[in-house]
């Protein structure tokens, strides 16, 4: 349906306007349509392809301290904290040409954005708390808007020292600059237009949550899977040597995304089984007549169960299996676009998706080509929050592959 007619359904996804404020995600009608507008070429592959050095490095600095983690031979990993250390080193660079160094030492940004995603999922299971009133003056109120604070404040520190460095250049010094190094980051492309101070924080907030944290969940249970798996890991980590098998820096470029199939394969077939995002859901604003007749009628909220649709037996036949070749192109075929949506479908779907990919296919490269995964001893239970998470994290075992 067009984004007019099916509206993000009210309720759950107020209780996250406090934190991430009216951007992308939570916005409506003629403010959304002239945020995607305008946000839309931010994506652009122009745009995309000079991130991917920024994708190498920031996977390089997480892999250099696995090494030293792992110098007795492996080391046991969370992975969801070492990657989402690494996806929000990588987001800020790209998105605010920023680097905090975030890899290397604690992060009360992430603690918070944990914080934050584990109470707004408790809160919308117990009735009483979805009274604004009431849930403030609850511990967990408390502790949710302190946790709001402490990620606005260092959204607003991020967008001020980027603004710090704009105003000594005239807009076409910076126009140069940035042709010159190939990039456009977020507060370039929007600095001056029409986007106010808290719009912008609105997009940045969105953006800092979710470019990370659901990257960084598809990447821990792609190699989860990967893990369980060792005859579809070896497979896709010959492709990265054959790959890159005459360069002189195992360095993943632009135009070998598209050399990587099985590696492609092995990433979307995850994402069915562990999508990031489980649920979205949906408010009409008409009565929709559906295929058969029957009538869904105005005013009713639709749950999209996106982690039940890829686990329905009657699209994906044995579906709690991991099978890459469910993907290949001659599968494909015949089998709906709606029977796989880990990034949403429709006028909303996620504009960063193209982003998403790149990212996770040059980590995975770079990681399966200097580690062998391996599972821990306990299955991990998947929980699910505002992304799919695992109880107690994600634990795998890493060990360092001899340079070949």
């Amino acid at each position: 349906m067009s984004a007019a007619v099916a509206l993000k359904e009210v309720i759950f996804y107020t209780f996250l306007k406090p934190w991430l404020g009216d951007g992308l995600l939570l916005s409506t009608g003629d403010k959304w349509s002239r945020h995607r507008r305008m946000l839309t070429p931010a994506f652009h592959f122009n745009i995309l392809k000079p991130y991917m050095k920024i994708f190498n490095d920031s996977t390089n600095i997480m892999h250099a301290k696995w090494q030293r983690l792992a110098s007795g031979g492996s080391a046991c990993l969370d992975m969801f904290e070492n990657i989402s250390l690494m996806t929000l080193d990588s987001l800020q660079k790209c998105v605010f040409s920023f680097s905090s160094n975030c890899q290397e030492k604690p992060s009360e940004y992430i603690s918070a954005i944990l914080e934050l995603s584990a109470l707004v999922s408790k809160r919308y299971q117990q009735l009483l708390l979805h009274i604004d009133s009431l849930y403030q003056l609850t511990p967990n109120g408390m502790r949710f808007h302190k946790a709001c604070r402490l990620v606005h404040d260092f959204t607003d520190a991020v967008i001020q020292e980027r603004r710090r460095t704009l105003p000594s250049k005239d807009g076409d010094d910076v126009l140069k600059e940035k042709a010159k190094s190939k990039t456009l980051d977020f507060i370039d492309d929007e600095d001056g237009k029409e986007l106010s101070d808290e719009d912008i924080r609105a997009e940045a907030d969105t953006f800092m949550f979710e470019g990370h944290d659901t990257t960084a969940s598809g990447l821990s249970w792609i190699l989860y899977n990967l893990a369980r798996h060792p005859e579809y890991q070896e497979r896709c980590r010959q492709e990265v040597r054959e790959l890159l098998r005459n360069r002189k820096s195992p360095e993943i470029e632009w135009d070998d995304l598209a050399q990587l199939p099985f590696l492609t394969m092995c990433i979307k077939e995850s994402l069915r089984l562990h999508p990031p995002v489980t649920v979205i859901s949906r408010c009409c604003t008409q009565d929709i007549v559906l295929p058969d007749g029957r009538i869904i009628p105005k005013g009713v909220v639709c749950i999209i169960n996106i982690f039940a649709t890829h686990h329905n037996p009657t699209v994906w036949p044995d579906p709690e299996v991991y099978d890459p070749f469910r993907f290949d192109p001659e599968n494909i075929k015949d089998r709906s676009p709606l029977a796989f949506i880990p990034f949403s479908a429709g006028p909303r779907n996620c504009i960063g998706q193209t982003f998403a990919m790149s990212e996770m296919k040059v980590v995975l490269a770079l990681t399966l080509l200097r580690f062998r995964v391996l599972p821990d001893d306990k299955e991990p239970r998947r929980q699910p929050e505002l992304i799919l998470r695992a109880e107690g994290g994600l634990w795998l075992r890493v060990e360092p592959l001899s340079a070949q």
